[in-house]
């Protein structure tokens, strides 16, 4: 596995602190790493999410992430995946007993291999800065999801972004959790690959935009909205885009309405009344890199 080196210090078993070697039954640390599959503010409190799953650890430990302890289930033969990792360890080992760590896994065909403790990502708005100016071709694309409600559609929406050539994802306003494990599962670890950054409002990321156009980048807010009046496809895509994707049920919140430079939407047929907000936000990712090309 290539792992890509880490903004962080990397922990060896001679940095272990207070951690275990081993847990055989439930207790405080336990509950806490427990907590962080479904508490938000526990999550947010600690600094710290699990990540569940093959690709997403990979990813994660790929682009950087800041691991905090490598749980493992003991197994005598692991497969070549767990073995490499448990030989060169991003963090503490931890082995846990097997219904511990299926129970973190949140599986019922018994227990993964191994689990992530790492530390959530910061939401700097300055973690956009190398993204943009390391572009290797054409302008950048940023997708901002308007206080969304549901993690699974954080996750696509990101795994679209990763996909189709955009450079960050963010989350404002009040919304699901992008590090939720639903949203970590839908995203197949995308969430990882580009920047994600949760921010307060739409106003932190128009006092960003406006900096860059003082810079001389010709930056353009465009909503998406069903009943935009301005046809996706007919508007210029191809300089540096901010595509806002407002929240499933009643889309953009007033603020990024009056900011946008460009409000369009998608033709529809049949009888569905809207797209879902990942599937609208992948659409116009498409149709970005269809006029780029």
């Amino acid at each position: 596995m290539n792992r890509r080196p880490s903004a962080f210090p990397r922990r060896g078993d001679g940095d272990r602190g207070s951690l275990p070697a081993r847990l055989e039954r439930r207790n405080a640390l336990f509950q806490q790493w427990q907590s962080l599959l479904t508490n938000r503010t526990k999550r947010t409190r600690s600094g710290e999410m699990l990540i569940q799953g093959v690709r997403p650890m990979t990813q994660a430990l790929d682009h950087g992430v800041e691991a905090r302890a490598l749980l493992s289930d003991g197994r005598r033969q692991p497969s070549r995946w767990a073995q490499e990792l448990l030989e060169d360890p991003p963090a503490p080992v931890v082995e846990l007993a097997p219904e511990l760590m299926a129970e973190l896994g949140e599986r019922e065909d018994g227990a993964p291999e191994l689990l992530l403790l790492a530390s959530v990502p910061s939401d700097d708005l300055e973690r956009l800065t190398p993204v943009i100016s390391g572009r290797r071709s054409g302008a950048p694309v940023i997708i901002v999801f308007d206080r969304p409600s549901g993690p699974g559609n954080i996750g696509s929406l990101a795994r679209s972004v990763d996909a189709l050539g955009g450079d960050a994802l963010l989350i404002t306003g009040r919304s699901a959790d992008a590090w939720d494990p639903a949203a970590i599962r839908a995203s197949t670890g995308s969430l990882f690959a580009v920047p994600v950054l949760r921010l307060p409002s739409h106003r932190e990321v128009l006092d960003w935009v406006e900096g860059r156009r003082a810079l001389g980048e010709p930056w353009t807010v465009l909503g998406l909205d069903e009943a935009g009046g301005h046809e996706l496809a007919a508007a210029d895509l191809t300089g540096p885009l901010l595509v806002v994707v407002g929240n499933e049920t009643v889309g953009m919140s007033a603020g990024w309405r009056e900011a946008c430079d460009v409000v369009a939407e998608i033709p529809m047929s049949g009888s569905a009344s809207s797209l879902n907000a990942s599937v609208a936000g992948s659409l116009a990712l498409y149709e970005i890199q269809r006029q780029r090309r």
